[in-house]
């Protein structure tokens, strides 16, 4: 056997296993959850003080890329009176994106979309805010000033 073929075998036997699909799968399963509950806990900061808190609800969020096609997750709604706004998460992956939460203002007369949320966008990492019926995934980020700008709903 050569020097190279020494070393190529070497190399390759050090390297890690790739991830399987389904361990990737559940990885990011895993932190679409743990996201989900860190931003409910910014929520719980940004509120601080108005007397408005957030609350939690279970989905099944379907998707056919995932083990079992389907899983559950945590929700976010925020009431105030008899309206809401809810943070619902619909799917893991989409086009370029990874976790996406669909944000929208309920009444007794209606529903409105206010965007949606990615957790991941190519290569940002923070959630990032995009205006409904726009179909770039390149939105803002969503800081405590995009969270006050979508909630301002319920006082309207």
């Amino acid at each position: 056997m050569s020097v190279k073929s020494q070393f190529l075998k070497k190399l390759q036997a050090s390297q890690p296993d790739p991830i399987s699909f389904t361990s990737k799968t559940q990885a990011d399963i895993a932190e679409f959850r743990q996201r989900i509950t860190q931003l409910q806990e910014q929520m719980d900061a940004w509120l601080t003080g108005t007397g408005l808190n957030v609350e939690t609800f279970t989905v099944s969020v379907t998707d056919l890329l995932v083990e079992g096609g389907a899983f559950e997750i945590a929700g976010i709604v925020l009431r105030y009176h008899d309206q809401c706004v809810k943070f619902t998460p619909v799917f893991l992956y989409g086009q370029g994106v990874t976790g996406c939460v669909e944000t929208a203002f309920h009444d007794v007369r209606r529903v409105t979309s206010l965007g949606r949320l990615f957790m991941r966008s190519g290569s940002v990492s923070d959630w990032t805010l995009t205006p409904p019926g726009v179909l770039s995934r390149d939105g803002k980020i969503f800081d405590e000033s995009a969270f006050f700008g979508l909630i301002i709903a319920l006082l309207s």
